[in-house]
């Protein structure tokens, strides 16, 4: 049985994985000391680089509709491989279909055998 559950996992990340149509890249913001003047500073690291991956957007009304409008949020989703590490607080450009835009990770992973989902922000600057 345990043998067959693996096989099942194995097959739905195989399924999974040939959805991804994006290749991404992780910054995270390291803290530098710099020995010389003794200031620690702040700089961008690309900790991964070219991790196959795909971005689903959805696309929410708000229950509650005003008169002036109609509330509308949208929901960016990352799928990627369930050992990939992605930090909270990470800048991920994505690079899918043709269009490249920079991402905020915005919480911890949905990880799961075959994928992880990770809801994402578009990416303002570094807080």
């Amino acid at each position: 049985m345990v043998n067959t559950i693996q096989a099942a996992h194995k097959a739905a990340r195989k399924a999974q994985e040939q959805l991804y149509f994006g290749l991404m890249t992780v910054t995270e913001q390291k803290k530098v000391r710099d020995e010389r003047s003794k200031l620690t500073t702040e700089r961008e690291e690309i900790v991964l680089e070219n991790q196959p991956c795909r971005l689903s957007f959805e696309t929410l009304k708000s229950a509650q509709q005003t008169e002036a409008a109609a509330g509308i949020a949208q929901i960016i989703k990352l799928f990627l491989a369930p050992e990939v590490t992605v930090k909270p607080g990470s800048k991920v450009t994505v690079s899918q279909d043709g269009v490249m835009a920079d991402y905020k990770c915005s919480g911890v992973p949905a990880v799961y055998p075959s994928h992880q989902e990770i809801i994402l922000e578009l990416f303002e600057r570094w807080a």
